[in-house]
């Protein structure tokens, strides 16, 4: 399974399941050694169709650090916290989750947009 890191080490991503808003992006970057990245994708891919298939799920996109850069980021948009939550609990997800290799180090958080 990857291993999961805070990229706000006072606000982990599972804390932030319980503040009740929405809607919400996840950003997760994930730290992927090259040799990886097309089984990552695959696997991505795979988890990504379970996800857009469940209710509240509104869009997802992948991007690609620039310059050979071994970051990807993924940015997907919920309707809340709670059917992220919810998405996030399904077992389907979990065995999907479990499957990401140990080389691979995420970095999800739950952002909401302000008025810029």
């Amino acid at each position: 399974m990857a291993k999961l890191q805070s990229l706000d080490p006072n606000t982990p991503m599972h804390a932030q399941f319980k503040e009740k808003t929405g809607p919400i992006v996840l950003g997760n970057t994930f730290v992927v050694p090259r040799e990886s990245t097309e089984s990552f994708l695959a696997l991505f891919h795979r988890q990504a169709e379970f996800m857009k298939a469940q209710p509240g799920f509104v869009s997802l996109q992948m991007h690609k650090g620039t310059a050979d850069s071994r970051l990807l980021m993924n940015v997907a948009v919920w309707e809340s916290t709670e059917a992220l939550a919810r998405a996030f609990a399904n077992p389907e997800f979990q065995r999907i989750a479990a499957e990401f290799p140990d080389d691979i180090v995420s970095y999800p958080h739950i952002f909401e947009q302000i008025d810029a």
